[in-house]
């Protein structure tokens, strides 16, 4: 196991009717923007409870964020938290709410006549403080609900970048599972994809003996595997929205990733993917993640032998058949929830591989993986593969 500094500082309330303890969280004398996104948690009525959890605040409200957030419609929330002297930001909806809030929080901070931009060109780096976050959640996904990263779009440029910093750490999070029911299953499938493929980038790829983060993925990925299908099937199902939800958390806060080697070169090959072409998340996961592992399968060989025992019961064959195994497996999952995995699937024939590469030069993203041997070459291959 390698060295690891882990610092999960989110306090988590999780459960029905946990908003109740929402005004708690917050300082008493804060003055609150609320951010959230299209108008959904307005149509369900979560918006409302919350505005009821924190009557007699000083509280603002932020809406319109898109999913994968956009840098200028960010930057209208930046000015209303300047302008209005917020002191704490509070995130009701997913990841893309979450992320875009945690950018407000960052760019509000910078200095007048410095582009906020630098945020993502720096990767965070240049964060020295931000306002504090909370959030609400009501779409189990990215894990940004307890983490410091962030992903943000720049329509203008057609970028996609990310960026991480602890001053952008949410202070809280609240997590009730029946927030979910009302999300629409295209949405559910997506947030199934995200919270596996952000296990797999921390675990498939080569052992140091963290035995304990591998059975903490591979429980991950076993609850995915069983639940997610069911949260289709029964969407007001609360034992199993509430298993995904806690997954899609556990996926990305830190903890499976301490101490192991971590990959994200498909979430790196995704981005440039949406950017360009508008495609979900968690679509790019699915399109790049089968045709990564062909790809890389020989580097890869001995955890992709344990994930496909340990997840999926593959045990009989050559090590090249277990292994084609688990890959069809995975893809046969993704495609059971209803996410198609080949470009082709959105009317995409490869004609602007070209251009997605000269974008992850342009992003300096030429030595990916956990190896960093992922070069614009094979990055060629991969996305060849995946027509």
């Amino acid at each position: 196991m390698n060295n690891f500094n882990l610092h999960t500082p989110t306090r988590i309330l999780f459960g029905k009717g946990v908003i109740t303890d929402l005004r708690a969280q917050i300082p008493a004398d804060a003055r609150v923007l609320i951010t959230y996104g299209g108008g959904s948690v307005k149509k369900t009525g979560v918006l409302d409870q919350v505005l009821s959890a924190l009557k007699g605040l000083d509280v603002l409200e932020f809406g319109g964020i898109e999913p994968n957030p956009s840098y200028e419609t960010l930057m209208k929330a930046v000015n209303i938290a300047r302008d209005e002297k917020v002191t704490f930001l509070l995130a009701v909806g997913g990841g893309s709410v979450l992320d875009g809030t945690k950018f407000i929080a960052a760019a509000a901070h910078y200095a007048d006549g410095v582009d906020p931009w630098q945020i993502l060109e720096t990767r965070g780096s240049e964060i020295h403080s931000a306002i504090p976050m909370g959030s609400v959640l009501t779409l189990p996904a990215t894990g940004s609900e307890s983490n410091n990263g962030a992903v943000i779009s720049r329509k203008t440029t057609g970028d996609k970048q990310a960026f991480k910093n602890p001053h952008v750490q949410p202070v809280f999070a609240i997590l009730d599972p029946v927030y979910t029911y009302t999300l629409p299953p295209r949405q559910v499938a997506n947030g199934v994809v995200d919270a596996f493929v952000h296990t797999v980038e921390q675990y498939v790829t080569y052992p140091v003996n963290a035995k304990i983060q591998d059975r903490f993925a591979e429980g991950i990925l076993q609850t995915l595997v069983e639940e997610g299908p069911k949260a289709l099937a029964e969407p007001e199902n609360y034992d199993v929205r509430a298993n995904v939800m806690w997954a899609a958390t556990q996926a990305l806060n830190g903890l499976i990733g301490a101490g192991v080697p971590q990959d994200w070169a498909t979430h790196m090959l995704g981005h440039e993917l949406t950017a360009m072409h508008g495609l979900d998340h968690a679509q790019t996961l699915a399109i790049v993640l089968p045709a990564l592992w062909n790809e890389k399968r020989d580097a890869k060989r001995a955890k992709l032998l344990q994930y496909g025992e340990r997840v999926w019961n593959i045990t009989d064959g050559s090590e090249e058949e277990r292994i084609d195994a688990a890959i069809a497996a995975t893809r046969n999952f993704f495609e059971q929830l209803g996410v198609p995995t080949h470009l082709s699937d959105y009317g995409l024939d490869g004609s602007s591989i070209p251009a997605l590469l000269a974008k992850l030069e342009a992003h300096h993203m030429t030595r990916l993986g956990e190896k960093q041997d992922i070069t614009l070459d094979v990055s060629r291959r991969i996305y060849e593969a995946a027509r």
